[in-house]
């Protein structure tokens, strides 16, 4: 799958992972490959995504995330 992060300064992070956790408006919830279409707000919280490399981190203080053909955009505040 593909993610992007962006804050409205930058983008945080640009490449392949295999899942990716987010702080949904209504919990947590994981993105894997062929998860359905879908539009969320963020909450505060850290976004946790699996890449070759390992695990990797972020805190955001909110945002929005979209999923679509397993492409995950997430615009953040940070």
């Amino acid at each position: 799958m593909k993610l992007t992060i962006y804050s409205p300064e930058k983008t945080l992070f640009d490449g392949e992972v295999t899942l990716c956790e987010v702080p949904g408006g209504r919990g947590r919830f994981t993105v894997l490959t062929g998860h359905d279409s879908i539009v969320s707000t963020l909450t505060e919280g850290e976004i946790r995504y699996q890449t070759a490399a390992g695990e990797e981190k972020l805190l955001i203080r909110g945002g929005y995330v979209e999923v679509s053909n397993d492409i995950i955009s997430v615009c953040a505040k940070v």
